[in-house]
């Protein structure tokens, strides 16, 4: 898949480690500083979207103001970043929820782990052709993101308003098809990349896909949307995070991270986005980063 590089090039072989951290001073107020550090640079791999890329860029800012140099590569594939960080190429990435981040070590033997929180994406069901689900003719076809992670989003969303019966003690994050106990509408699903779900909504009868794809497609989020998440035991798993290698959310470099995109600058930014189909959030922090994830992926 391609990569668009900034700054920092992916190597060929993703086994290069980093010069290990040397101790770093921290001022006493405003952001973690490099302070006389020999290693004042942060490298992070970061999907090539505006959520992603403008946060990014705004941090890279506020480090530079406190003498850090944030490298971001931005890249168009959910796949790689995950693996440098894993492999010590990169010191964090940022284009994934937790849900993701969970069922990517689970499925590839990468450890990386959450270390903050920074955005949670409103969610849906979407149609250019229907106002309604009731509208939704037998037979309907019905887009879904084709990751285990997201797959059964849509599918609950229908449950919940009973188009279909499944599973339910099977958790959103694994559900699938599978777990499709009755569909009296004899509903046909198309797993798709989930970054298309926006794009092909006019191949569909409706389609799940986040709000800011949706908008970012040129459709109207209020005018389309049938039906939208608002379960708040759904949020949590779909909490957007920067991570990192386990054990470095406490290093110095991932405290100047959060410092930079938890700031006042960024949370801005996303109260402004897409009229808020974005919502800022920065509950999960370097101090409790562990203890969500260990809870998270005992579940």
């Amino acid at each position: 898949m391609p990569i668009f590089r900034t700054q920092k090039p992916i190597r060929r072989g993703l086994t290069t480690g980093f010069v290990a951290v040397t101790a770093l001073a921290l001022t006493s107020c405003g952001l973690t500083s490099a302070g006389g550090s020999e290693d004042r640079t942060i490298s992070i791999i970061v999907t090539e979207s505006e959520p992603y890329q403008e946060p990014t860029e705004i941090a890279k800012e506020l480090l530079a103001e406190e003498g850090w140099t944030l490298e971001p590569t931005y890249v168009t594939d959910i796949v790689q970043p995950n693996q440098v960080v894993s492999q010590g190429e990169y010191d964090a990435n940022f284009f994934q929820h937790l849900a993701y981040l969970r069922q990517f070590n689970t499925d590839n033997g990468t450890e990386v782990e959450p270390a903050f929180s920074a955005y949670y994406a409103s969610s849906g069901l979407f149609s250019l052709n229907y106002d309604s689900l009731d509208e939704l003719p037998d037979g309907a076809e019905i887009s879904l993101p084709v990751d285990t992670a997201n797959n059964g989003r849509g599918i609950k969303l229908l449950a919940e308003e009973g188009l279909l019966e499944i599973d339910e003690s099977v958790p959103v994050t694994e559900l699938s098809q599978a777990d499709i106990v009755a569909n009296p509408k004899n509903l046909e699903f198309i797993e798709i990349d989930q970054q298309s779900t926006a794009h092909t909504l006019g191949d569909v009868d409706a389609g799940f896909a986040f709000s800011r794809l949706v908008a970012e497609a040129g459709h109207d989020v209020e005018d389309t949307a049938l039906v939208l998440e608002e379960d708040e035991e759904v949020r949590h798993p779909y909490t957007n995070v920067v991570a990192v290698q386990p054990g470095e959310q406490e290093s110095e470099k991932t405290q100047a991270l959060q410092e930079a995109y938890q700031s006042p600058q960024v949370q801005e930014w996303f109260e402004n986005y897409l009229d808020g189909a974005t919502e800022y959030n920065d509950e999960i922090t370097t101090d409790t980063a562990h203890d969500v994830w260990t809870e998270f992926t005992a579940e």
